[in-house]
């Protein structure tokens, strides 16, 4: 199972994030919109990010904002490729995880 570790489901739901807006986001705006579901540091965001662009599921561009550059993160072609492969393996674990939830078996 793909989310047997945290770092699998943030590399996750950072993807997710980050691939809502297609032009890319910023790491503060990255860090607000994770947290509405998780409670995240930057100092924990940031070696995220840098694996996810290592790992060639995300690329980086700065852009110049209010006269200071910033740095933004857009997914790749094998980021969405990678983001596919979590939410089907989310579907699948989130809905054991119900069955068990509700009081039925896994199996079922």
């Amino acid at each position: 199972m793909v989310f047997n570790t945290g770092a699998a489901l943030l590399d996750a739901i950072v993807l997710a994030v980050v691939s809502k807006d297609k032009q890319g986001t910023y790491g503060y705006r990255i860090t607000q919109d994770v947290r509405q579901v998780l409670e995240v540091s930057e100092s924990t965001l940031y070696p995220v990010l840098r694996r996810l662009q290592k790992n060639g599921h995300l690329e980086v561009y700065d852009m110049e904002c209010a006269g200071r550059n910033r740095r933004y993160y857009k997914t790749t072609v094998q980021g969405e490729e990678q983001l596919k492969i979590y939410r089907t393996e989310w579907m699948n674990y989130s809905q054991k995880i119900t069955q068990i939830f509700e009081g039925g078996n896994v199996d079922e």
